[in-house]
C-alpha cells in the first residue's frame, strides 16, 4: 500500500506513540484487503463505547491514548443515560466506569454524542459519495444505503485511528467494484413500519454479508429504510443494500440488478410470521433501535396522547434531538414512559432486571436475547404503546 510521504513519518513514530500505533492499525488493514493507498475521510463513528462490552481491559487501552482526532468524530451509543442512570437501575460502579471511558474519549476530540443515528443531528456529516469510516452496524448500513456515502463496517480501534490519521484504507466498500449487487429478493405485499424490521430480520440471514437489491411494492420512508438495514446488519451481515427506483442506484445503474442471477422472493407471510416467532409476556416495552428520529418521537407522543402507561417503556433517542423538541418529550412522558439519551437497550446493563421485552425493531429483536439475556417479541408500534398502556 503506497503511503505518502508525511503517513510514512507518522509511521516512524515522529508524531508519537499513539499516532504510530493508529497508523499502524490502517496499514495492516490495507494490508489484508489489497488497499492500494489511504484516502481521506469526512467523518468517522466510534464504536466500542459501553462498559457492558469493553469492560476494564477495553477502558484501561482508551485512557492510555493520548492525541486529538482530525475529522469530527462521534461516539457509539454507551451503557448508561448519562443524567437518568440512577433512575434506571444502574450501579454507581458501572456508571462511574462508564464515564471515565466517555472522558478518555472527550480528551482525544470525540464528540461524546453517544447516538448510532449520527446523520440524525446534522445534514453534513455524511453526504453522497464522501468517505467514511463509521463502526455501528445500522449507521454503516444507513450511510452506504440511503445516504449514497461510502464505508466499511469498521471496529472501535480502526475507526478511532481513521479518525486520529484522518484517513482510512481504500477497500472494500469505498470501491465501486464492491458495490454492486449479487442478490435480488422480490418482496411481496405492501410494507409499513415495523414490517421492514421484520423484512430485514429474514433477508439479513438469506443475503449474510452480501449486497441485495429489493423489490418493493411499498416506498419506504427514510425511517424504515434505517430498521430494513438495521436488521440485516444484526440478523446477517449487511452493510449495504439498495430498491429499486430509489436512490442511491448502484455503480452500473439498474442494470446491474436486471443481470443478477441469484433471486429470492420473500412472501408476505413470511413477514408477518416474525411477529409470532417468540410469545413472552412483555414486563418492558424498549423502542429506538436504532435511535429514534424526530418524526418517530412525533408519532409516539401523538399515540400516548391522553394515556398512561401500565408498563415501564423507555424510547431511546440522542440527546441532541430531546433537547431540540422539549415540547414533544413532555408529551411522551406525561404518559409516564421515559424517553432515555445516550444509550440502548442492547447496550446497557438497565435491562438486566426484566423477563421479556417488546420491541419494534428486527434489529433489536436478533441482539437483545443475545446481549441481554432476556426474551423479546416483536410488535408493530401501535400494538407496543397498546402493551405499554395495558392492552394485550
Amino acid at each position: 500500500m503506497h503511503l505518502t510521504a508525511p503517513d510514512e513519518r507518522i509511521l516512524a513514530g515522529e508524531q508519537g506513540y499513539v499516532m504510530q500505533k493508529a497508523m499502524e492499525i490502517l496499514v495492516a488493514l490495507g494490508d489484508i484487503y489489497g488497499a492500494d493507498r489511504l484516502i481521506p475521510v469526512k467523518s468517522t463513528q466510534i464504536a466500542g463505547v459501553s462498559y457492558k462490552t469493553i469492560g476494564d481491559a477495553g477502558l484501561e487501552w482508551i485512557s492510555d491514548l493520548s492525541g486529538m482526532v482530525r475529522v469530527p468524530s462521534i461516539l457509539n451509543p454507551a451503557g448508561i443515560d448519562r443524567l437518568r442512570w440512577r433512575e434506571l437501575g444502574v450501579s454507581e460502579e458501572f456508571a462511574a466506569k462508564q464515564e471515565q471511558i466517555i472522558d478518555a474519549y472527550e480528551k482525544l476530540g470525540v464528540v461524546a454524542e453517544c447516538t448510532c443515528t449520527p446523520y440524525h443531528l446534522r445534514d453534513d456529516i455524511a453526504e453522497i459519495g464522501d468517505h467514511l469510516a463509521w463502526s455501528e452496524s445500522s449507521a454503516v448500513s444507513y450511510a452506504n444505503s440511503v445516504i449514497g456515502a461510502r464505508t466499511n463496517r469498521e471496529g472501535g480501534p480502526s475507526a478511532l485511528a481513521a479518525a486520529l490519521i484522518g484517513k482510512t484504507p481504500n477497500y472494500g466498500y469505498h470501491l465501486d467494484e464492491n458495490r454492486i449487487p449479487s442478490l435480488a429478493i422480490s418482496v411481496e405485499g405492501t410494507l409499513s413500519g415495523t414490517d421492514y424490521g421484520a423484512l430485514g430480520y429474514i433477508a439479513g440471514r438469506i443475503a449474510g454479508a452480501r449486497v441485495p437489491v429489493f423489490s418493493l411494492e411499498s416506498v419506504p420512508t427514510n425511517d424504515e429504510r434505517k430498521a430494513l438495514g438495521a436488521a440485516m446488519a444484526a440478523s446477517g451481515a449487511v452493510a449495504l443494500y439498495y430498491i429499486e427506483g430509489l436512490a442511491p442506484h448502484p455503480p452500473g445503474g439498474e442494470r446491474d440488478a436486471r443481470d443478477i442471477r441469484e433471486r429470492v422472493t420473500i412472501e408476505q407471510r413470511e413477514i408477518a410470521g416474525v411477529y409470532d416467532l417468540h410469545r413472552c409476556d412483555p414486563d418492558l416495552i424498549a423502542l429506538g433501535c436504532p435511535h429514534c428520529s424526530v418524526d418517530e418521537l412525533v408519532e409516539l407522543r401523538d399515540l400516548l396522547a391522553g394515556k398512561t402507561v401500565t408498563k415501564e417503556f423507555w424510547i431511546c433517542t440522542s440527546r441532541t434531538l430531546r433537547d431540540r423538541h422539549p415540547d414533544i418529550v413532555a408529551g411522551i412522558e406525561s404518559s409516564g414512559a421515559k424517553v432515555i439519551c445516550d444509550t440502548c437497550m442492547v447496550v446497557s446493563p438497565m435491562c438486566a432486571q426484566y423477563d421479556c421485552m417488546m420491541v419494534a425493531s428486527g434489529k433489536a429483536l436478533a441482539y437483545v436475547p443475545q446481549m441481554c439475556g432476556t426474551d423479546a417479541v416483536l410488535g408493530r408500534i401501535k400494538d407496543c404503546v397498546r402493551a405499554a398502556v395495558g392492552g394485550e
